[in-house]
Formats: C-alpha cells, structure tokens, sequence
C-alpha cells in the first residue's frame, strides 16, 4: 500500500494545519497523536512552514507528515527536502503533472474538482485525490456522481467541512477521509490548549458512522 493510501486510510480526518510559530509544532502533533490522529498535514500557507516540518520530521517521528498547498513542483522538492512524507495540493498543473510522471521527489495527493481533472489525474496514473475545495465544489452530490463513472477513484475531501458535516462525506464509499480545519483551531494553538486539542482529535477518530 503506497505512503498516499495508507495515510489516509489511517484515521477518518486528517488535520489541515496552519501554524505561524515553530514552537507550537512539537506540543500541537503530540496533542493530536494523543487523540489518535497521526496523520498531520502542514500547510505552505506561513513563511516558517518547512521549519515546522523540519521540526517535526525530527522531534515527532511517529506522526505521518504532509506538506499541504504544494502549487510548484519547487515546493513540492523543498516539502520532500524538510522531511515530509507526502505532498498534498489543492489542484494539477501541467508542471506538476510533468514533474509526478518523473517520479516526484515524494508522493503526491492532488487536488481536483470536476471530473475533467480527475480524468486528467487518473491518465497520469493517480488512484487517490483531494477533493477540493469539497463543500463549494458540489460536496456529497459531486462526490456520489463522480462514483459510478470513476469507481477507482479514491476521495479525501477537503474544504468547509466541519465535525457535524464530515460523517456524510464519510458515508460515502468512495471517500477514505476528509481534511478539516476545526481540529486545531487559531485560538486554540494560541492559548496553548492542548487538552482541547486532543479532545477534538479523540471525537475525530469517531466520526466515521456518526
């Protein structure tokens, strides 16, 4: 089983993570392992983001580290460089595309969200996608009507979900998890409430069958 289906068979949500401070990366992951979650992807979305990565690539080995909003096959090298496991990105270019058929410098979890870009993705070879942005993309209904023609094609929806949404997408056969904000909250990460955290990991792990 590659590194991409594994994570995401791994647990029902996997955490999309914004962190601005370096030193709350280590405390965060360990909350969240706590609450069963091992799967950690760790946006592109802050200047300090591959020293987080780095970071955790070091101090927490046990978590299963993604880089998120890789968009240029430049970050998708640097993510690999700092330590990441997989890459994740909200789309597919060209350039991407080009650099996946290559072999990529790790795996990648692209971004689609109409059934042209799935089609482009699963003749590059890809099997697993992030469907985003989920809920402003069609949510449940795309993804139900994307089942019967693309029976192979595997979904981590990503994208305004939240704990009380994330059981219907779960519901659907052709959806191994989904990516979710509402783990690690802003105010959360500030206040250094790691007990809250891992209290909203432990009910993550219990939303499949909710």
């Amino acid at each position: 089983m590659n590194i991409v289906k594994n994570a995401m068979a791994t647990g029902p949500v996997i955490p999309v993570l914004v962190i601005d401070n370096p030193d709350d990366a280590v405390p965060l992951a360990r909350a969240l392992i706590a609450g069963g979650v091992r799967v950690l992807e760790i946006t592109l979305r802050t200047p300090r983001a591959l020293d987080v990565i780095k970071v955790l690539a070091k101090e927490v080995p046990q978590a299963i580290l993604a880089a998120g909003t890789i968009t240029t096959p430049e970050q998708w090298d640097a993510a690999a460089k700092a330590g990441a496991q997989f890459a994740v990105s909200p789309g597919l270019t060209p350039r991407l595309l080009d650099a996946a058929r290559d072999g990529g410098p790790i795996a990648l979890l692209p971004g689609v969200a109409t059934a042209s870009e799935l089609m482009v993705a699963m003749d590059a070879g890809f099997t697993c996608f992030k469907f985003f942005p989920a809920q402003q993309a069609g949510g449940v209904a795309l993804l139900k009507a994307l089942g019967g023609p693309f029976p192979d094609a595997l979904f981590c929806p990503t994208g305004g979900i939240t704990a009380q949404t994330a059981p219907s997408f779960l519901s659907l056969p052709n959806v191994a998890c989904v990516g979710g904000s509402w783990l690690a909250p802003a105010e959360l990460i500030q206040g250094s409430d790691w007990p809250a955290i891992t209290a909203l990991a432990q009910a993550a792990t219990r939303l499949r069958g909710a």
